[in-house]
């Protein structure tokens, strides 16, 4: 299944002046692949003025809950500037664009919370 996905998802890249990863379905996401999640965020300047721009959220996903229900979530870790940072997105949250897929891994659990130990664990990870 899996396989499937990730075929139909290679199938779907755009040409040139696109995006080079492909757009993955919300039901599809599992844990062990590296997305890029796109946020719509609204910013409010001084004046009042609001201003909506996209956010870029890139990192592996580690954990996905609550199955197909409304309520589903992952969460996304990566690591900034040597700091590690995880964000829970609910998937049926409206301010989330798209989710494109860059790219997947061999995982050994289901929920690899052991990537948030060491830099060492990450080597461990096959393509």
């Amino acid at each position: 299944m899996l396989d499937e996905v990730i075929e139909q998802a290679e199938q779907e890249k755009p040409k040139k002046g696109k995006s080079q990863y492909a757009t993955i379905k919300k039901e599809d996401i599992r844990p062990g692949m590296l997305v890029r999640v796109h946020q719509k965020i609204v910013d409010t300047n001084s004046k009042g003025e609001e201003k909506e721009r996209v956010q870029v959220f890139q990192g592996m996903v580690l954990a996905r809950k609550h199955g197909r229900e409304n309520s589903a979530t992952i969460t996304v870790r990566k690591v900034s500037e040597g700091i590690g940072v995880e964000k829970i997105f609910p998937l049926n949250m409206p301010s989330i664009e798209k989710i494109e897929l860059v790219r997947t891994y061999r995982i050994k659990q289901a929920k690899p919370y052991y990537l948030r130990t060491t830099k060492k664990r990450l080597a461990e990870i096959k393509e």
